[in-house]
């Protein structure tokens, strides 16, 4: 299987009264993310403070106890390869593209 298939989303859907988001990718791999840590992981380069820092994640924000409830208000698809998410709070600048969020999937970091 080439990254391509791994990295290829078929479905995407949202529950902010179970405050995840999950996606179906193309390998058969379902991804469920926690929305605060995912707020929290903005790829933006506000959030990330700074160019410098682009690449930098904290994927245990996944794992927050009693995190805050944020919502998604609307989610648009970037190409091919990302979606904006229009954040309760108003935030929308973040673009994450489907390596990264493959990468972020909460069972990557499980201790």
């Amino acid at each position: 299987m080439n990254s391509e298939d791994i990295n290829t989303p078929v479905n995407v859907e949202v529950s902010n009264n179970e405050q995840v988001l999950e996606i179906s990718w193309k390998d058969g791999k379902k991804s469920v993310y926690p929305l605060f840590g995912l707020r929290m992981n903005c790829p933006c380069v506000i959030c990330r403070g700074g160019h410098g820092s682009m690449s930098e994640y904290e994927p245990e924000a996944f794992f927050e106890e009693n995190p805050s409830e944020i919502n998604i208000r609307d989610i648009k698809q970037i190409g091919n390869h990302a979606i904006q998410i229009i954040w309760s709070d108003n935030h929308d600048s973040g673009m994450y593209r489907w390596e990264t969020l493959r990468w972020l999937d909460p069972d990557n970091h499980r201790k």
